[in-house]
This record gives C-alpha cells, structure tokens and sequence, in this order.
C-alpha cells in the first residue's frame, strides 16, 4: 500500500480509519475536508480545491481520507488501494447522531476552525444527520458500480462490511 483512498459514507468512520492506518504505516493522511472547509462552513471553490489536492497528492506516498466527486478523477487513477467503509446504514445512522450531539456540545474545533452547531446539526438543511439520510443509499449503489471499474484497471479495492472486519484488519497490520 502505497497510495490509499479511504471512502465511505459520511460517519462510516474514514477520518477515525485513515489516522489509525496512517499512524500503523507511516504514510502521510490528507484529508479531504480539510482542504475542502473554509471558515464559516463555505466551500472551497471547485478548481481552487482540485489544485490544493492536485499538490497534496503529488507524492509517492499517502492516505486520503474523503470521497469528493469532484476530485475523484484526480485520486482515484493514482491510488494503489481504494478502501471502502461500506458499514451498515443503522450503525452509520447512529454514528452521525452520537458525533453530532457529542461535537455540538463540546464545541470541537473541526476544518478551517468550524464548529458543528446544535442549530446547524438539528434544526438545519445543512445537518449532516439529513446529509446521511439523504445520500447514503446512492452513494452505496454507486461506489459499487465505481469501484468495479477501478478495480478492472488494477486498483485493488478492500470492502469492510463490519466494525469486527476493521478490527481485524488493524490485527493483522500490527
């Protein structure tokens, strides 16, 4: 594993994922909101985003945490592996819940300096509680049909169903 993208639904768990195998490997971790966030929750503009990803995968060696479409024909065709979180709706349901309570109450200082806000996390169309309802199941039906594809060009591609499967991957890494 040289260059590896960690994909997933939002709260699959990529950033928690991708700083562990980045510890275990000694690669660098990219990770894509951070280059994507500016102050104040605004997006990055497109070719300004690409540029900055562009650069922070110009080397031999990484992790890149995040699966934005607009970057992805920047990423993908350079990864050695393409790892995907592909964890059930129920626990990622859950997992965007609790993180949600838990950054809202505790102020975490996320990308670019934002907080997550209790009104921004529940009584909001920006909520990423309604981002994860709203996406999860395309995203699941499509990275499917992607990573079949890329898999065909001779990226390998590694699926995680379960938490116990993850576990058991860092197992064996260590």
């Amino acid at each position: 594993m040289k260059r590896v993208v960690v994909i997933g639904s939002s709260c699959s768990g990529k950033s928690t994922f991708s700083q562990h195998l980045a510890r275990t490997t000694a690669l660098e971790y990219i990770e894509l909101d951070q280059l994507h966030w500016l102050p104040n929750w605004v997006e990055r503009p497109d070719q300004e985003f690409r540029e900055l990803v562009t650069k922070a995968t110009s080397s031999n060696a990484w992790i890149v945490d995040g699966n934005y479409s607009v970057t992805r024909d920047i990423v993908w065709p350079r990864a050695t592996t393409i790892i995907w979180l592909n964890h059930s709706f129920s626990l990622v349901l859950y997992r965007s819940i609790s993180r949600s309570i838990i950054r809202s109450a505790t102020k975490k200082q996320l990308f670019a300096g934002n907080v997550e806000s209790f009104r921004q996390t529940f009584l909001s169309r920006d909520s990423i509680i309604l981002w994860v309802l709203k996406t999860y199941h395309q995203k699941r039906k499509n990275y499917a049909i992607l990573l079949k594809k890329i898999e065909a060009d001779g990226v390998k591609v590694i699926e995680f169903n379960h938490q116990s499967q993850v576990d058991a991957y860092f197992e064996k890494l260590s």
